[in-house]
């Protein structure tokens, strides 16, 4: 161990080898998203040379520190998951549609926030299975959520058939997890002990996507909010607010692209330029 101060490295999305692109060729938002990162002047960081190697450092500093005015996501080298590309885009899209400028953002907007990337990860499931086979995306995202549905009980079949349902539907997928995630960390952030989080949880198992939750960090989302959000335990009303619209849309992603998307775009004035 060292005393003398570390630094990163920052590099642009210019600056970055994208890997797997291929594969979501027919994903009309990547493209999109993808722009929203180069119009915010998005900066990741990487870690200095002597840590190169040690992709443990970077998962916990981007696990623990994941806020998206920190200074952006830590990589171990200059390259990145085109899925990691469109989950960090979310995020930005995110806080600056629901944080005010110079604000710390609630526990409200970080959970739907991440609730939005996180669920976008099912969505590119069900759009990439039958089209890219051979996605590196589809070769970890599956086979994590089938241990994660394991681990909570659901039989082989079983997973199966709610990989099917994914594929059938996207949409309805991503909005349905998206909702499970935002309810269940808004209740467990509000919980006053292990016994009511139990309660939630056991609500959670319930859910058509319930086996899937711990697929998802939900602990380190609600000590982040904790640790971090200001006015931890109030409801954002504006937040509350988008939520609504989600569930009321007959697709929320077309609400995310007309709402945040197209507008982001235009604001960084990047619509045709990538």
């Amino acid at each position: 161990m060292t005393d003398a101060p570390v630094t990163f490295d920052a590099c642009s999305m210019a600056d970055l080898r994208i890997d797997d692109e291929a594969s979501f060729k027919h994903v009309g938002l990547y493209g999109d998203l993808y722009a929203a990162l180069v119009g915010a002047k998005y900066t990741f960081r990487v870690l200095p040379d002597e840590f190169r190697d040690r992709w443990d450092h970077a998962l916990l500093l981007n696990l623990t520190f994941w806020g998206a005015a920190d200074g952006g996501d830590v990589l171990t080298e200059r390259r990145l998951d085109a899925d990691v590309v469109m989950h960090v885009a979310w995020h930005v899209l995110a806080h600056g549609a629901l944080v005010p400028e110079g604000m710390r953002p609630s526990a409200d907007a970080l959970f739907l926030g991440e609730a939005i990337a996180s669920a976008f990860d099912v969505y590119l499931v069900g759009r990439l299975l039958g089209h890219s086979p051979r996605s590196t995306f589809l070769a970890s995202q599956v086979p994590a959520m089938s241990d994660a549905a394991d681990a909570a009980g659901m039989s082989a079949d079983a997973f199966d058939a709610l990989v099917s349902q994914i594929a059938k539907d996207p949409d309805a997928a991503f909005e349905s997890l998206r909702a499970l995630l935002f309810d269940t960390s808004r209740a467990l952030l509000r919980s006053g002990d292990a016994a009511e989080a139990l309660a939630v949880l056991a609500r959670a198992d319930a859910h058509p996507y319930g086996a899937l939750l711990h697929r998802y960090e939900l602990s380190n989302w609600v000590l982040y909010a904790r640790a971090y959000a200001g006015h931890a335990l109030l409801a954002d009303p504006s937040v509350v607010s988008v939520d609504q619209a989600l569930r009321a849309a007959p697709v929320a992603l077309d609400w995310l692209e007309r709402e945040w998307v197209r507008p982001a775009l235009a604001r960084y004035k990047v619509l045709d330029e990538v």
